[in-house]
């Protein structure tokens, strides 16, 4: 069962570089979840919609929303980076969310969920905490490990040349990948150090995800050593990890904190 709830729009940032950003958040009990998705990526997806309803069969609160560039929200999707979605996270995370939190990041919402951890751990008080994470196919570094390393000469070549270079995906149209990316991107870089995160860490990741290599999550849990961390490993997993047996898993990981 859903019952979609009406969307809500918050302003981020000022001046030029305010972005109107649509929510959908239900209210309900705690622990609440709250939804980080994935680059090019909106929150009607089969995970999110899937993390909503069960929400919703426990009166649960549940938080969803699109980063600037995506689904519903105002921007433009080559003006976004890492630290302007992390703005975007941060400013939903306030404004809707009380008390426990159970943050699920898909992908890129991976690296945001762990950023996000970040930001709370360093603040003195909060009027919402973190019960734990659940992270799917997670791709903390993506635009350093997973892209511009990968990257042939000829994208490196475009990237520094145009600003922009058009990403063929098997999703869709071709991506923007801007330089503006790339080079702020490197001021959120994670696994080049230990990850303290202050609560337990589930992980999900499919063996043949070939967009977040499963060795990416290995590498992320090797640098959570201090938290509670369980690394899933779905041997016949993709990166979408939307199938029904999928999103079984994803909500027993969620459940694993009520």
């Amino acid at each position: 069962m859903t019952s979609e709830t009406a969307a809500q729009f918050i302003e981020v940032g000022g001046g030029d570089a305010m972005r109107r950003i649509a929510v959908q958040a239900r209210r309900g009990d705690s622990p609440g979840l709250f939804w980080l998705g994935g680059f090019k990526s909106d929150m009607a997806g089969t995970k999110a919609l899937a993390l909503d309803s069960w929400a919703a069969e426990r009166d649960l609160a549940c938080v969803r929303f699109d980063y600037s560039g995506h689904g519903t929200s105002g921007g433009e999707f080559t003006d976004g980076t890492i630290g302007r979605w992390l703005e975007e996270s941060l400013a939903v995370f306030d404004a809707f969310c009380e008390g426990p939190q159970v943050v699920i990041g898909s992908s890129m919402g991976g690296w945001m969920a762990l950023l996000l951890a970040r930001e709370i751990a360093r603040r003195a008080s909060s009027r919402a905490t973190l019960t734990g994470l659940v992270l799917i196919a997670p791709a903390p570094d993506f635009t350093e490990e997973l892209m511009w390393k990968t990257f042939s000469p000829e994208a490196r070549h475009a990237i520094e040349t145009d600003g922009v270079w058009l990403r063929p995906s098997d999703y869709g149209d071709p991506y923007p990948i801007t330089r503006e990316l790339i080079e702020e991107g490197r001021s959120h870089l994670l696994l080049d150090r230990s990850i303290s995160t202050g609560c337990p860490v589930r992980i999900l990741q499919g063996a043949q995800d070939l967009d977040v290599p499963w060795r990416h999550a290995l590498t992320l849990t090797e640098r959570l050593p201090s938290d509670d961390v369980v690394l899933t490993m779905i041997q016949d997993g993709d990166h979408r990890l939307s199938r029904p047996q999928d999103i079984a898993r994803i909500l027993a990981a969620v459940a694993e904190f009520f």
